[in-house]
């Protein structure tokens, strides 16, 4: 996208934009890894601790999610000649020598995504007590790594992520029904590999960086229940083929075994390291908001609820920024991350970063408050657009924004206004980042 004249002269968009790239690229695979993954001669160092390379036959690398093939690609350089080789699926392919990039499709799951996650599987399964295997669980590894339980179809897991997508439901939600769905989510991916040892390499897309919630936790012990996906179901009215309600149904009479949970002994030989999540992002933006001579602020990496109603509690703390100078005075940066949601059934085109700029910009009543708010991975809900960056007179008019806004149909209006925030995907997931500049009486 090439914005506008007034919209490229004005210093606080600009300041806008040059905070979010920042923060996207502290996320990125390349420079994380590089921060925390390191190989001391045999040695590999993560965060501090040794993992004696010499002492394994064969080093592999799977995974999958929106970051994998980037994430692989960093750990080839660092791991040169001790990687044999290695499978990760994902949406947005680099090239690499050792590791095979395969393609899925997010959010939704595709065929293509299912044939693939075979592939990550197998070489899962292959592995022996004497080998090492690194486990990339970045987000978007959900609808990428895609491996249907037995009676279940794509078809129905297309139809099922469909509508949990659009119910309202929170992410832990959404993959309580879909682990209870699969062959490798919820813990059972680790329950394929074990006794082999796993590193697991995460790059948090979750607020409060769960585990269990990431790419629907494959690695990490399952505390949801087939009785707590139902109850997702029905509290959300959600349409699921009846394949799938008959599953959980059964399921919670006890006709399937649950997914593995605490204690259960395939986790004993499972480590997870966190390299990268939304207070990554927010810290790489705020250096350049202080660089900028900005006052920066993180508020919380931690909001969620409704896209268009969080907007308006954050609007808030901005325009007692301008009023009171509390908690900031200006010039200031609010910076924020974490992952609204935004609950319809229409085929109206956005995604909730786009909705909380709109309404945002609907709701200030000052002047001098540029809002941005952007998803990392690039990608806006069903959107092209990775978010959007607006003023008050983005909103303009106000009848026109607020009928979009309730029929969830805001990029074009956007768009329209040269408001929109366009990457492609970054090859990084941490979530979403969103800042309010404050700029100087």
């Amino acid at each position: 996208m090439t914005e506008n004249e007034d919209a490229a002269d004005d210093p606080s968009r600009k300041l806008a934009r040059e905070c979010v790239t920042a923060g996207i690229r502290a996320a990125e695979p390349a420079t994380v890894v590089a921060e925390h993954v390191s190989l001391d001669g045999t040695d590999l160092r993560v965060d501090g601790d040794r993992y004696d390379l010499s002492t394994y036959d064969d080093v592999f690398v799977v995974g999958g999610g929106n970051a994998a093939a980037t994430a692989a690609s960093a750990l080839e350089d660092v791991l040169g000649e001790r990687l044999t080789g290695g499978a990760v699926v994902t949406d947005n392919p680099v090239e690499t020598e050792r590791i095979d990039v395969l393609a899925g499709d997010h959010p939704v799951p595709s065929e293509r995504g299912v044939e693939n996650t075979r592939t990550v599987l197998e070489t899962v399964a292959s592995a022996g007590t004497d080998d090492l295997l690194i486990a990339i669980v970045t987000g978007g590894g959900s609808a990428l790594l895609t491996a249907p339980t037995d009676g279940i179809t794509l078809a129905d897991l297309q139809k099922t992520t469909e509508e949990l997508l659009t119910s309202g439901a929170s992410i832990d939600e959404i993959n309580a029904v879909r682990k209870h769905c699969s062959d490798l989510k919820g813990g059972q991916l680790a329950e394929l590999a074990a006794p082999t040892p796993v590193l697991g390499f995460v790059f948090s897309d979750v607020v409060g960086n769960r585990l269990d919630v990431i790419a629907s936790g494959p690695l990490t012990p399952d505390e949801s229940t087939f009785a707590d996906a139902l109850e997702v179901v029905e509290g959300y009215g959600v349409d699921v083929p009846e394949v799938v309600e008959k599953r959980l149904r059964r399921g919670d009479a006890g006709e399937y075994p649950e997914t593995p949970g605490s204690g259960d002994a395939v986790f004993e030989s499972v480590q997870q390291y966190v390299l990268a999540d939304g207070n990554t992002a927010l810290r790489g933006a705020a250096e350049v908001a202080r660089d900028a001579g900005y006052e920066p602020m993180i508020l919380s990496s931690r909001v969620r609820g409704e896209a268009a109603e969080v907007a308006k509690a954050l609007v808030g703390i901005a325009e007692e920024c301008v009023a009171t100078g509390t908690p900031l005075d200006a010039p200031a940066v609010l910076l924020s991350g974490g992952e609204t949601t935004v609950t319809h059934d229409g085929d109206g085109v956005g995604g909730p970063n786009q909705e909380f700029a709109l309404s945002a910009a609907i709701e200030l009543g000052e002047d001098g408050v540029t809002v941005a708010s952007v998803d990392t991975d690039g990608i806006d809900g069903a959107s092209d657009a990775a978010g959007a960056v607006v003023t008050r007179d983005t909103a303009t008019p106000a009848s026109e924004a607020r009928d979009v806004l309730r029929n969830h149909d805001v990029e074009g209006f956007l768009d329209a206004r040269d408001a929109l925030f366009v990457t492609g995907p970054t090859g990084t997931n941490v979530n979403d980042l969103r800042l309010f500049v404050v700029a100087d009486k």
